[in-house]
Order: structure tokens, then C-alpha cells, then sequence
């Protein structure tokens, strides 16, 4: 009987030690995780303080590039944004005739008539962090949109 409960003890000990691993190896893969995701959330943030002063400079590029059609300002402007997409970062474009999205659009002015809530025009492009962080949000002019009160039109809010 001595000899059964010393084994049965070593067991149980042994066990024990078996689950108290399991639940180590679990809590330090857990760390690993969670300590990838804290730098790629840091590496946002380093990328981010330079991404929003690097944004108007595109701006301006593009606006310039509007007016003048240079080739070398497109490749210029072109490759700007080539940067941007390889450090994590997406254009975010909105298209007229779009349901307004207030995740990723700004309003930046209401516009009489229209289909309510649609995006009438995109007044400047926004960007985000693939991840879904918005650095900065798509400006846009959205229609209130019209209804019809005993004959007469009157806008909606």
C-alpha cells in the first residue's frame, strides 16, 4: 500500500509540474505576442509624428502637379506615395455618389440637394495605417439631401 501511494503521489507531482510548465510556456508565448504587437504599435506611432508633417508637403506636390502636369513632379509625387504604402500606410479615396463614412471621412462642408449622406465631392484625400489607425481622414462635401413637404422642398438635417 506504502509503495501505491508513493507512486500515486509522484504522479499527482508529476502532473502538477506538467501543468505548471504548460501554463508557463502559455504565459511566455502570451509575452512574445503581446510584446510584438506593443513595438509594431510603437513603430506606428514613431512613423506616425512624421507621416502627419510629411502630408501637406504630398499635397502641395499633387496640387502643384495639377496645375502644371510635369512628368517629374508625377514620378516625384508618385514615388512619395509608393513610401508611404511601404511603411504601412493606405490612401484613403473616396468616391463621388459614396455613403458618407465617418471613420474614414471629414466633413468639411453640407451641400444643398442630392441624395442625403452621399459624398457630392472629395476635397482632399485622407490616409490610414493598414491596421486601420487613420492619420488623417478624407475631406469631403456631403449632400444634405431634399424632401418634400406639401409641394414644397425643404432640406433635411
Amino acid at each position: 500500500m506504502k509503495k501505491d501511494n508513493k507512486i500515486n503521489k509522484r504522479e499527482e507531482e508529476v502532473n502538477n509540474l506538467k501543468n505548471q510548465l504548460a501554463r508557463a510556456l502559455a504565459d511566455y508565448d502570451n509575452l512574445n505576442k503581446r510584446t510584438l504587437v506593443e513595438r509594431q504599435n510603437l513603430s506606428q506611432i514613431s512613423s506616425l509624428r512624421i507621416v502627419i508633417k510629411l502630408l501637406p508637403i504630398l499635397d502641395m506636390l499633387e496640387d502643384a502637379q495639377k496645375h502644371l502636369a510635369d512628368a517629374g513632379l508625377a514620378i516625384s509625387t508618385g514615388e512619395f506615395k509608393r513610401i508611404l504604402q511601404e511603411e504601412g500606410l493606405e490612401e484613403i479615396i473616396p468616391k463621388i455618389g459614396d455613403k458618407f463614412d465617418e471613420n474614414l471621412e471629414e466633413v468639411v462642408e453640407a451641400l444643398e440637394g442630392g441624395i442625403e449622406g452621399k459624398i457630392a465631392e472629395v476635397v482632399l484625400t485622407g490616409w490610414k495605417f493598414k491596421e486601420g489607425l487613420v492619420v488623417r481622414h478624407a475631406k469631403v462635401k456631403v449632400y444634405l439631401g431634399l424632401t418634400h413637404k406639401k409641394g414644397k422642398v425643404s432640406l433635411t438635417n
